[in-house]
This record gives structure tokens, sequence and C-alpha cells, in this order.
């Protein structure tokens, strides 16, 4: 009955003051990176003077690497307790990324210095992603986690839509080193923010077995294999994000290529729509409250793949770039329900003593398969063309939802049978 009670509490009923400091250093930390948004490869291209093909493999060996380095970490992160371990990745984050503006000023910055800072960048991402869903799912009420989910949500779509260009602007006035030095204070900043949460956590009970077994980082991925709603759920949303991502350097490529847009109006196309997101986050709690989180699930997952296809008939000229647009905004609202309401489901339907490593084990393969089909769609884009290869990627991702769960969970049970009435109500509708 998690809904109802939510329900009743209001959507602006507060959370609770440590809520609001983790809520406070995510938004701090998530602007900084928004601020710095392509702010390496603008390093790479303006300061470095490298050529196209090893900016795409600081972008790409980054994100790969980091997801590796990453896949030993959730066992570890999984038996310490959480916001000590995101207050270390934040700190390790922000000597990273300060390392940059202070080789720049002593000049001895090179390629491979930007490179295994975003592989150290990228692994750390992982490390926090996974130990702030374990405390977020101690910090908050049952009931409240899909509020809190979607103000994460709304929070990020609300620095997508500032933070790209205000950085840009920042960039084009200090230089692109500039910015990788807000990125940096960011972390430190929400370092402090963490600490500041007051409180003390309760030690995770440690295994007689070494941390870092194989075994130990493959339970992340036998839950989300062996439970019959996350599996679908996982697969699904790691195709569609592969896809969506994919399509992308096409994109660019053919809109400012191959029709002329400008980079502004590039940008323009993607910063406006993303306010989508934010109301989609906004809507998620009261679309669940009302048609119950399974069929919230179902249809914004079907919706979300729908519009990808439209974006390979943009043409020049003000009409193509408002379909970009309207086709982004339509993507972005739905995915902007789906995403708090998918991170509410896994949070529930999780154990806690293996949270972590499953929060671990879906982001190092959504990024692995992000890294595999932007390489895979670059080669289609160069021999088919750049629209052909967004094309591909919108009709592969209109058969994605057949991996969504179709029935939901608890509904082939008898109404008085318990288990079926525990299932339901993780599913997040009353049970009855």
């Amino acid at each position: 009955m998690a809904e109802t009670g939510a329900g009743r509490r209001g959507a602006g009923a507060s959370l609770g003051r440590p809520f609001r400091r983790l809520w406070a250093a995510y938004a701090v930390s998530a602007l900084g990176t928004r601020l710095a948004f392509n702010a390496f490869p603008l390093v790479a291209l303006q300061v470095l003077h490298v050529g196209p093909a090893r900016v795409a493999a600081l972008a790409a060996a980054g994100a790969a690497v980091g997801a590796a380095v990453a896949v030993p970490l959730g066992p570890w992160v999984e038996f310490h307790r959480k916001r000590p371990v995101m207050v270390a990745m934040d700190a390790v984050r922000f000597a990273a990324l300060i390392s940059v503006p202070a080789a720049y000023a002593l000049g001895v910055l090179g390629f491979t210095q930007l490179l295994v800072v975003a592989m150290v960048v990228a692994a750390a991402d992982i490390a926090f992603g996974a130990a702030s869903g374990a405390h977020l799912k101690a910090l908050v009420p049952p009931a409240d986690r899909l509020r809190a989910n979607a103000r994460f949500e709304s929070t990020a779509w609300t620095t997508t839509v500032l933070g790209p260009p205000l950085g840009g602007a920042a960039a084009g006035l200090f230089g692109p080193v500039a910015a990788i030095a807000v990125d940096a204070v960011s972390y430190l900043l929400s370092a402090l923010g963490l600490r500041a949460i007051g409180g003390r956590e309760a030690r995770p009970e440690r295994p007689t077995a070494p941390l870092l077994r194989p075994t130990g980082a493959a339970e992340g991925w036998r839950h989300l294999l062996t439970d019959p709603v996350l599996r679908p759920l996982f697969l699904n949303a790691v195709l569609v994000n592969g896809l969506i991502m994919a399509a992308e350097p096409p994109l660019a490529v053919l809109m400012i290529g191959g029709l002329g847009f400008a980079p502004w109006q590039y940008g323009l196309a993607f910063a406006v729509p993303c306010v989508g997101g934010l109301v989609g986050s906004r809507l998620a709690g009261r679309l669940v409250a009302r048609f119950g989180r399974h069929r919230v699930l179902r249809t914004t997952g079907v919706l979300r793949v729908c519009w990808l296809p439209g974006l390979a008939f943009v043409r020049p000229g003000p009409g193509g770039l408002l379909l970009v647009m309207a086709v982004e905004f339509g993507l972005i609202l739905c995915v902007g329900v789906f995403n708090p309401v998918l991170a509410t489901d896994r949070l529930d339907r999780t154990p806690t003593d293996r949270l972590a490593r499953t929060l671990a084990a879906w982001s190092v393969t959504g990024k692995a398969v992000i890294a595999a089909f932007t390489a895979l769609w670059g080669v289609l884009a160069a021999v088919a063309g750049p629209r052909a290869a967004i094309a591909t990627a919108g009709l592969l991702a209109l058969a994605t939802p057949l991996l969504l769960p179709r029935r939901e969970p608890g509904a082939d049970r008898a109404p008085g049978d318990p288990a079926g009435r525990d299932a339901v109500h993780r599913a997040g509708r009353p049970a009855r």
C-alpha cells in the first residue's frame, strides 16, 4: 500500500533533512557535470590538438575501461557503509579532475592523463551510484521512494537544460579546462554535503569469503537475470538506452555535417526538450497512484521507443529543427516517467544485502552496451550513411517492448494467496 500512503502525504510533503542534504549534494554534482559537458573532447581538440580518432577513443575507452574496473567494486561497496563510500568516490573524482587544470597550469597536460582521468571518473561514477542507491533505500521509507527517485530524475533533467548552455558559454570565455575545474569543485561540495547528513550507519555484515572474488561480483547479475520482473526490465532498459545513445553521433553528423545546422541549433534541439523530463518526473507519482506501477512501466516503456524512428526524417531548415525538438520532447517526457518508476521497482525488488552489487551490475552492463552500440553504429553510419543508421536504431527500438513484463507480478495467484499479495504490494499496487 506504498503508493496509497504516498498519496495521502501529498507530493509536496517533506522527505526529511537527511534526504534534502543527499538531494542537494546530488544537485551540485549533477550541475557541475553538465556544466563540463563535452569539456574533455574540447580539451583534447583545442588544447592538445589531437585528431577525431583519438577524441573518439577518449570517449569509448574511458567508459569501457572504467566499467571493467568497476566490476570488482560492487562487492566492496556492498559490505561497507554506503555514505563513507560515496564521500570517498566524490573525493576520488575531485582529485582526478582537478589534476587536469593543475597539469595544464604547469604545462604538462597530455592525452594519456586525460584518458586515465576519464577511466577513473567512470569507475568512481559506478561505485558511487551503487552506494547511493543502497543508501537511498535505507534513508527513505518504501512509501516515499518513488517521490525521492522522481526528485532525482527532475533534478537530472533540470541540470541538463541549464548546464550545457552555461558550460558552453563559460568554456568560450575561460576555456574548457576551467569547466573541468568547476566539475571537480562540484564533487568536493557534494562530499561536504554528504558528510553533513550526520547519523551513523549500521555496518553491513561482512562475508567470510574474499570481497573481490568473481562469484561475489557476479551476484548482481545473478539476481537481475533470475528475478522474473527485473530480468525483462533490465534487458529492455540497457537495449533501449544503448540504441538511443547509438543514434546520437549519426544524428550530429547528419544535422551539422549534412543538413547545415549550426552547432548552437543542434544544442538547442536537445536542450529545450529536456523540459519534458522535468514534466514526466513530476507526473510519475500521480500516474502510479492512479494506474499502478506495472501499467505505468509498460505504457511508458512502449511509448518511449515510438519516437526514435522519427529522427530519421529530419530535413534542413526550421521545420527540421522543430521535428527534432518534438521527437526528443516526446521521448524524454516518457523517459522522465519511466526512469523513477523503474528505479523504485528495482530498489523494492532487490534485497538489501545484494543491492549495491545489483546496481553496479546494471550500470556496468549499461555502459558496456552503450560503448559497443556507439562503435557499431559509427561503422554503420560510415558504410550506409547517418540517416540509415538512425533509422536502424529506431526500428530495432520498436521491438524492445517485447522484453517488458507482460503480466503484473502476483496477478496469476488467488486473491487469498499471501505470496500473491506480497508480490502485488512490491509491484506498487495496493494489496487487497
